[in-house]
């Protein structure tokens, strides 16, 4: 039983029975661990798996014709990964731990028995990729139509709201673990670029860093920069398989 697994993500739509977390903590194989930089799994191998992360950050990239690298998101505990390589005969991304990591390993065969046994369970990853997807879509929209400012901002507020969401409660204050030149790989900059931003950030008072720790000084002036969608996720999903809203 993976009892030490977030689960913060199973229940941001809909209120899951005991009996459905029964079954997602005791899906996975025993936790692995992870050495910063490791790849968990590349581009273009069969998609025999998906992972529950437990601790650590990973990155989920995809290589470029070029030879450039695209960082398509920074996973945090609680999330699930690989599930988008599921409809593919190859994977579309490689996974690499970005900091020390555990992870659970997962069949496709018992996450799809999972998704038979608990209409709730398959309502509330429906609803998990919808909201993946709206993301997807404003940080496209982001990077096509923003400059760096905006792009570095919002994926600070992006990172507290996440990192929050896995505390329990609302945060200012986080470490982030990951490289000027990482950051730049996300979001379509250069690492010299982002080290430019984040002095400008730091110098016009919106966040202070101490190495990897960054605090958010004024939220509301952030957010005004970032140029972001605010998202309020629906409260009434009792229309999907008789769920209940999350809290």
């Amino acid at each position: 039983m993976l009892h030490s697994l977030p689960l913060h993500r199973f229940n941001e739509s809909i209120v899951l029975p005991a009996a459905d977390i029964e079954r997602i903590q005791a899906m996975g194989e025993p936790p692995m661990r992870l050495a910063r930089h490791a790849v968990l799994r590349r581009e273009g191998e069969p998609p025999r798996f998906i992972y529950l992360l437990i601790e650590g950050w990973v990155a989920s990239s995809v290589l470029l014709p070029g030879g450039d690298r695209q960082i398509t998101k920074f996973h945090l505990p609680g999330d699930l990964l690989g599930t988008p390589s599921m409809c593919l005969e190859r994977t579309a991304d490689t996974l690499t731990a970005l900091t020390p990591a555990s992870v659970s390993r997962v069949s496709l065969a018992s996450f799809g028995e999972l998704f038979q046994r608990s209409p709730s369970f398959a309502a509330a990853m429906l609803l998990s990729i919808q909201r993946e997807r709206v993301a997807l879509m404003d940080r496209l929209a982001a990077v096509g139509r923003t400059p760096a400012l905006a792009r570095v901002s919002a994926l600070l507020l992006d990172l507290a709201e996440r990192l929050g969401a896995l505390s329990g409660g609302t945060i200012d204050e986080f470490e982030l673990p990951v490289t000027q030149e990482q950051i730049g790989d996300h979001l379509g900059l250069t690492a010299v670029h982002v080290n430019r931003v984040f002095r400008q950030l730091v110098d016009t008072g919106l966040i202070r860093r101490n190495r990897q720790r960054v605090t958010l000084l004024d939220r509301q002036r952030l957010r005004s920069v970032s140029a972001r969608q605010e998202r309020e996720p629906a409260k009434d999903v009792s229309w999907l398989v008789g769920g209940q809203a999350g809290a």
